[in-house]
């Protein structure tokens, strides 16, 4: 006879009569290499760390987040589709789909379009990089920008949502 299974703490989900704000939390492509891929640019903190950061933050700000990391373009289109279908705000670090993707910005603009709030985070500051970078397809459709203060990045773009 195996052991009764131990209880797990749920993560909050929101409910149709739940008044907290719901935010998906997206990142893009090679983020989930976060701690291993150039630490002295990206920190040496990893991709579950940045998970854990953002339910604390979210937690404490009486959100329900649900974070996700993707290096598929179409996914993250998805995604945003199910944004606008769920009405739920979004935190997006499109890595380096930034500078390129009409797709991805044509589906932010979705979001931003139906009256939900988008903000565009990095966790550098695109700018003071090499200048690929400096180009973001996704800003001029975005509620707001965030970058150049790592995790924090993320922080205070939940912070913005929560208001």
């Amino acid at each position: 006879m195996s052991a009764p299974a131990t209880p797990v703490a749920a993560t909050p989900v929101a409910t149709e009569s739940d008044s907290r704000s719901r935010v998906l939390v997206l990142s893009g492509p090679n983020l989930g290499r976060l701690g291993t891929r150039e630490p002295e640019i990206y920190g040496s903190d990893s991709y579950s760390d940045l998970v854990s950061s953002c339910k604390q933050w979210a937690a404490e700000l009486e959100i329900v987040c649900q974070a996700r990391q993707t290096d598929d373009e179409a996914e993250m289109v998805r995604w945003l589709h199910e944004a606008v279908a769920t009405r739920r705000d979004v935190v997006i670090n499109p890595a380096a789909f930034t500078h390129y993707s009409y797709a991805l910005r044509d589906a932010a603009a979705l979001v931003t379009s139906s009256g939900l709030r988008l903000v565009e985070v990095h966790l550098s500051n695109p700018e003071a990089r090499e200048a690929f970078r400096h180009t973001s397809v996704i800003s001029g459709v975005a509620t707001g920008t965030i970058a150049g203060f790592g995790f924090d990045s993320y922080r205070l773009a939940l912070v913005a949502l929560s208001c």
